[in-house]
């Protein structure tokens, strides 16, 4: 029997639907793959923002990762929030057991307020742990910025920032630049060679679309980081998945611009054209 090709997020929840695991699940689901998760954080949150947060034991998150592996695998995943030095090391221990033959790291480390959401320890831990593991690493210019100690506000900054990430363990990455105050989104694909800390990048893509503009863009990053695994899981190389991710992002912003959900930053249309699951 024919068997469907298998994304799992790790990652937070988000009550209000939007980003997180839900937009996750929302993402596979509309690519036609099956979704998995293993939760790292709860919150009650909403389109203003986050009220609460509870944080799993690290061994609960152990146990939902081994749950899923042992039983029914996974062709790609997808790594969001993760709160604690612990929790990274969870993660990165699963990661070495069970080999996924893909993994794309989103380092959500800065609230949209520009508020760090994680402590500079357990930054240190992603990088040390994650980086070397991870096919391809996704920050936004705010991540980036506190990632490399420099502020990040410039297209002309993006290779040579993304180089610095490769210095630090990062096999490639995906600059995102959505926000950059500029009439275009402008995004950078930098695709490395396999040495380690290689100095020279191999190939570099420049994603270039117009702005959207629109309030509906809450979980824009976890949309994005989930369709990449996706693509990765069906087959596609690198750069078509990333591609192919920021096309499928692009048309759910412009799906949503007439949409209403809440009273503040709202979702993004996931579902503007589901596929059926590939089998």
């Amino acid at each position: 029997m024919a068997s469907p090709k298998k994304v799992l997020s790790i990652a937070g929840s988000d009550s209000g639907g939007g980003a997180g695991i839900q937009a996750d699940l929302k993402t596979i689901a509309a690519l036609g793959c099956y979704g998995l998760t293993a939760i790292t954080a709860l919150t009650a949150q909403n389109t203003q923002g986050v009220t609460a947060i509870h944080a799993p034991e690290p061994e609960f998150l152990r146990a939902q990762l081994d749950a899923v592996f042992e039983d029914i695998g996974a062709d790609a995943v997808k790594i969001g929030m993760l709160h604690s030095p612990e929790i990274v090391a969870m993660v990165a221990s699963a990661l070495k057991q069970y080999r996924p033959g893909f993994v794309v790291l989103d380092p959500v480390m800065v609230a949209t307020s520009g508020d760090r959401l994680i402590t500079p320890q357990t930054q240190e831990h992603i990088v040390a742990e994650l980086f070397p593991l991870a096919t391809i690493v996704t920050p936004n210019l705010d991540e980036l910025s506190w990632l490399i100690g420099t502020t990040v506000d410039s297209w002309t900054q993006f290779e040579e920032s993304a180089k610095a990430l490769h210095a630090m363990g990062a096999k490639n990455v995906l600059v995102k630049g959505g926000h950059m105050k500029s009439p275009n989104l402008m995004d950078m694909l930098v695709e490395f060679t396999a040495r380690p800390k290689a100095a020279d990048a191999i190939a570099i893509t420049e994603i270039v679309k117009p702005r959207i503009h629109t309030q509906n863009l809450h979980g824009t990053g976890c949309t994005l980081s989930s369709a990449i695994a996706c693509f990765l899981a069906l087959g596609y190389p690198l750069k078509a998945a990333v591609k192919g991710a920021q096309d499928y992002v692009y048309q759910a912003i412009s799906a949503a611009v007439a949409m209403r959900i809440g009273s503040g930053h709202g979702p993004v249309n996931h579902s503007f054209s589901p596929q059926s699951m590939h089998l």
